[in-house]
């Protein structure tokens, strides 16, 4: 299949479009692992073609358990994305990253139970490197994007990712603080590792909408706290997105290219058909 975009944009809570994309084209596709979430639109942006996925689908239909994460990695991998810019929204666990602020985490730690988090398995054995899970020289490029929205923008921080749908317990949020975590939030495990394993580099541009329920001052977290905080801050996102596209161009090496090459565990003669093809799109390089 042709590349239709090598920067994709997937949109969490509150964003269910991208605005400012001309030439605008959909995108039904079907993965081994069902349907995306969305169909993927993509549209000329910042001098390249920008493909968009709503996380959870426009309308807000599938709560983050229920998001089907394979298929929406998968699907962008098809189209030949590169890069993919994650907005979401979280809580802050610290005093210093208050609601309202951007934050580009460099770390991640997984807290989640319910979720198919490989897409390998059916005699193929992978062991993905995620020691850094987020690509260090597009976070960059993002962080400064952000920044030159005028945004208050933070590099760096841990972001825990938790089942949800519900929100943490104040004895939750208190043991996420004392393990060091900088934000909460419900959907970027898997969705971080999965790119990993499609070798495509990942960076997260986090929305802080709350204290989440440890901060002794400040109200809990609660849905209408989200919602007003991103309405806010969409304008700031989509321009970050349309800095980043001017500054990265399509043509930009990927920095996760290869990455999987030294993953496979499973002696090639020994992976079954249907794995192979399954897993073709993804590392079909490296299992010839």
């Amino acid at each position: 299949m042709e590349q239709i975009a090598a920067l994709a944009v997937i949109g969490g809570s509150g964003l269910y479009a991208m605005e400012g994309l001309t030439g605008v084209q959909e995108h039904a596709l079907e993965t081994p692992f069902g349907l995306p979430s969305d169909p993927i639109v993509s549209g000329m942006l910042g001098g390249q073609r920008v493909a968009f996925l709503a996380r959870h689908g426009r309308g807000h239909r599938f709560n983050p358990s229920e998001v089907n994460y394979r298929a929406n990695i998968y699907a962008l991998k098809l189209l030949g994305v590169k890069r993919i810019i994650s907005i979401s929204a979280c809580g802050s666990l610290r005093e210093d990253y208050a609601p309202g602020d951007i934050v580009i985490p460099d770390q991640l730690y997984d807290n989640t139970r319910l979720r198919e988090r490989s897409f390998f398995g059916g005699g193929l054995v992978v062991h993905a490197s995620v020691a850094d899970p987020f690509a260090p020289l597009l976070s960059a490029a993002l962080h400064t994007a952000a920044s030159a929205t005028g945004a208050r923008v933070h590099r760096g921080g841990s972001f825990i990712t938790i089942e949800g749908p519900r929100f943490s317990t104040r004895a939750e949020s208190g043991v996420f603080r004392k393990w060091g975590m900088s934000l909460v939030g419900m959907t970027t495990s898997p969705e971080a590792f999965l790119a990993r394993e499609a070798e495509i580099a990942y960076a997260v541009l986090a929305h802080v909408t709350d204290y989440d329920v440890w901060h002794q001052t400040a109200e809990p977290v609660t849905v209408e706290m989200v919602i007003q905080t991103l309405l806010r801050c969409t304008g700031l996102a989509q321009q970050a997105v349309t800095n980043l596209a001017k500054a990265l161009p399509a043509s930009a090496p990927n920095e996760c290219a290869g990455c999987m090459a030294n993953s496979i565990l499973t002696a090639h003669a020994h992976i079954p058909a249907a794995a192979r093809q399954q897993a073709a799109p993804l590392i079909g390089t490296h299992l010839q």
